[in-house]
């Protein structure tokens, strides 16, 4: 299928020796990474750049990049000369050779067949979950750090549910063909034939003598598992982020994905965000609404507005200050920042405060009168 690109490929691979880059960036893991972490980065970033998904240029480069990456690592051979001595190493322990295994055919080998063939693959179903961050982590970007329980499969038994290999045995009830062939009479002299599905293994062909000890034949375990959710500035409200192969485990099916919704926690009061605005509420009294007034507002991410106004401020302005709202998601502009303000009244007056107002209000004539 891939013979046109052999060459492609064979060029490819010698320009990944020529300008050799760290594997463990390649498959974004670090270096303590065990040979799960490795697997599941193949699994991942190999899908992603497949020549035959993505078509963006440099996906096919980055493939290659990827498999050779993988070769290494999943070798604990190679992956200790790797360790100490770097690619010069590996080159040396090959012998000036420089094989390197066709990445097609390492990723049919992975996949159990061609990409097309593992799409068909049946997958475990998806998780969505909604997940709630402050808005200060939206504003500024944040690593949160989450525990998440699913089922993995059974390390002592590998997902089988069996105490061992030899504890596996056909069906005696079918023979190991996972069905029955049931006879019906219709009438005297005649019978229908019909097949089953069989009731003593349930149609797998095979039984369990000796339970796994440590599942209880349930093939799979409980697992709380630790993730960390990158969220970006300005991330949008709903935004999905996909843990791929963070689903529950099986024997019967591949791993699905968990998908998490990010939103803002609700919080009563503060800052409050519709798209790239912010809106903020500021309460101030009836000499700063009348004479004006200076403030300083602490921002989201802890930096210093400082507000200005003079004159009048009625009560329910609503102020504009430019790029000082939400970031553009994934980009390096701002939207805006809206200040609505709140005039709070004395509950009541002095004397003494009745006769100034009235003074400044209506003039000294009209100190005596029952004024306001």
């Amino acid at each position: 299928m891939y013979s046109a690109s052999c060459l492609l490929i064979l060029a490819l691979t010698l320009a990944v020796l020529v300008n050799a880059a760290d594997l463990y960036k390649t498959l974004e893991l670090s270096r303590h990474a065990s040979d799960q972490d490795i697997r599941k980065a193949y699994k991942r970033l190999s899908r992603k750049y497949h020549p035959d998904k993505n078509k963006d240029p440099g996906a096919e480069e980055k493939f290659v990049e990827i498999a050779h990456a993988y070769e290494v690592l999943s070798d604990q051979e190679k992956r200790q000369i790797y360790d100490r001595h770097g690619e010069e190493g590996l080159r040396a322990h090959e012998g000036g050779q420089g094989f390197h295994a066709n990445p097609f055919d390492m990723f049919s080998s992975f996949f159990g067949g061609g990409f097309a063939a593992q799409q068909q693959t049946r997958r475990g179903p998806t998780v969505i979950m909604d997940f709630e961050v402050s808005l200060a982590d939206m504003y500024k970007g944040s690593s949160i750090d989450f525990m998440m329980k699913k089922n993995v499969l059974c390390d002592h038994c590998r997902g089988t549910g069996a105490a061992s290999d030899g504890d596996i045995h056909a069906c005696s009830g079918c023979g190991g063909s996972g069905v029955k062939i049931v006879k019906q009479q219709i009438f005297p002299g005649m019978f229908a034939q019909s097949q089953q599905t069989c009731n003593e293994c349930g149609g797998r062909g095979r039984v369990i003598v000796k339970k796994c000890p440590h599942c209880g034949g349930g093939k799979v375990v409980d697992h709380t598992g630790h993730h960390t959710l990158e969220v970006e500035p300005g991330m949008p409200e709903g935004y999905e982020v996909i843990f791929e192969g963070a689903g529950d485990e099986s024997p019967d099916w591949e791993a699905g994905d968990v998908i998490l919704r990010v939103r803002s926690a609700k919080e009563e009061g503060g800052w409050r965000r519709k798209e790239s605005s912010l809106y903020w509420k500021e309460t101030i009294g009836v000499a700063e609404a009348l004479l004006g007034f200076q403030r300083n507002i602490t921002h989201l991410d802890g930096h210093v507005i400082e507000v200005d106004r003079k004159g009048v401020t009625q009560p329910g302005f609503v102020q504009t200050i430019d790029g000082e709202g939400m970031p553009h998601f994934q980009q390096s502009t701002h939207g805006d920042l809206y200040i609505e303000y709140n005039v709070v009244f004395p509950v009541e007056l002095s004397p003494e405060m009745r006769r100034k107002l009235a003074e400044a209000f209506y003039g000294p004539a009209h100190h005596g009168r029952d004024e306001l």
